[in-house]
């Protein structure tokens, strides 16, 4: 698989800053100005990019309310039919190309996850960067192979997938010529309980499918996603809404804009301080390491004087020799009269 990935005027890779991504989903509320303020308000709290949903309720299933289409598996959303929900959730394509051109204009990269061939066609006629596989979609390989074989990166989530969904995806993806993938681990319960989340899962995906990964999050705060990114995360999506007491499909689980200002200003923090394996000192450290331990005289000592473990000691700062010398000059005698508090050196001694 393909390790550095250009998404818009971004690149992804092992040695890049996590990419951040705002999930709008259905916290518009079919309000097309409330669109805009989150596509605002995640420019401003430090997203890189912005995406959306490309669906309506009779392209991601039918109006049927028999029991298979009833939502009854102790979720947000029990009590309503698939149809329903997705009437209520859905982000109206004609908004979709001037929401676009709107993130862009804010330097946002914008693109979207289809559910079904007609919103990839969609998406394409606008040009967008990327496709995002939500984790249900994971199972339709008619849609990845359609949208494999356009050549553009792929965002592939993996909440309800077994490792043999995973392989089958991706190797529908290679079969097109694409290796273009970034896995997100994911967590289909909304919210997801922190136990559930299973962080060290980052670590197997990457060592097994040898690919860039990062974390599609829907447990609250920001703790698992700075945690997935010490595993390695490269990218974090996070679903955002301007309030959560404003309602509507997904706000319960979603991050308010100032959470998700202080979840980038964490995320920057803690890739800052895991960094690079080195073992290298900086300058700063360079300097601390004079407060080190050395050898000193800690006692007056007259030429001719025998170094004894009560004249000379191990102490701070780090001027005098190696600590490692201690038993070497033990018993050795003191060519000069040395002042406590003479750091040793060899040529003050026989």
């Amino acid at each position: 698989m393909n390790k550095k990935i250009i998404i818009g005027n971004k690149m992804i890779s092992k040695y890049t800053p996590t990419f951040i991504v705002a999930e709008m989903s259905a916290n518009h509320n079919m309000d097309f100005e409330r669109a805009k303020a989150i596509i605002k308000g995640v420019k401003d709290a430090g997203a890189d990019a912005i995406k959306l949903q490309t669906y309506t309720a009779d392209t991601i299933t039918i109006d049927c309310d028999n029991d298979y289409f009833q939502i009854t598996q102790g979720t947000l959303w029990d009590g309503m039919t698939l149809h329903k929900l997705y009437e209520k959730a859905y982000t109206p394509w004609e908004w979709q190309p001037k929401l676009k051109e709107y993130a862009e204009s804010l330097g946002l990269i914008c693109f979207s996850s289809p559910f079904d061939f007609t919103s990839v066609d969609f998406l394409e006629t606008m040009n967008v960067p990327a496709y995002k596989i939500a984790s249900f979609e994971i199972t339709d390989i008619p849609l990845i192979r359609k949208i494999a074989r356009l050549g553009k990166p792929i965002f592939i989530s993996t909440g309800i997938a077994y490792l043999k969904d995973i392989e089958l995806a991706l190797r529908t993806c290679v079969e097109e010529g694409n290796n273009n993938i970034i896995l997100l681990k994911c967590t289909s319960t909304y919210p997801s309980p922190y136990k559930d989340m299973n962080i060290e899962t980052i670590t197997a995906l990457e060592n097994t499918f040898n690919c860039l990964i990062g974390l599609s999050d829907h447990s609250m705060g920001y703790t698992v996603p700075i945690a997935a990114i010490a595993k390695g995360a490269k990218v974090i999506e996070k679903h955002v809404t301007i309030r959560r007491n404003d309602g509507g499909p997904d706000s319960e689980f979603s991050m308010e804009l100032q959470e998700f200002k202080e979840m980038c200003k964490q995320i920057r923090i803690a890739e800052a301080a895991i960094g690079e394996v080195t073992f290298d000192l900086t300058e700063a450290q360079k300097r601390e390491r004079e407060h080190s331990r050395s050898l000193f005289v800690v006692k007056d000592i007259k030429c001719g004087e025998t170094f004894t473990s009560d004249n000379i000691k191990s102490i701070r700062p780090g001027f005098g020799l190696h600590t490692k010398y201690y038993n070497q000059i033990i018993g050795k005698k003191a060519r000069c009269d040395i002042k406590k508090g003479t750091p040793l050196k060899w040529e003050i001694i026989e």
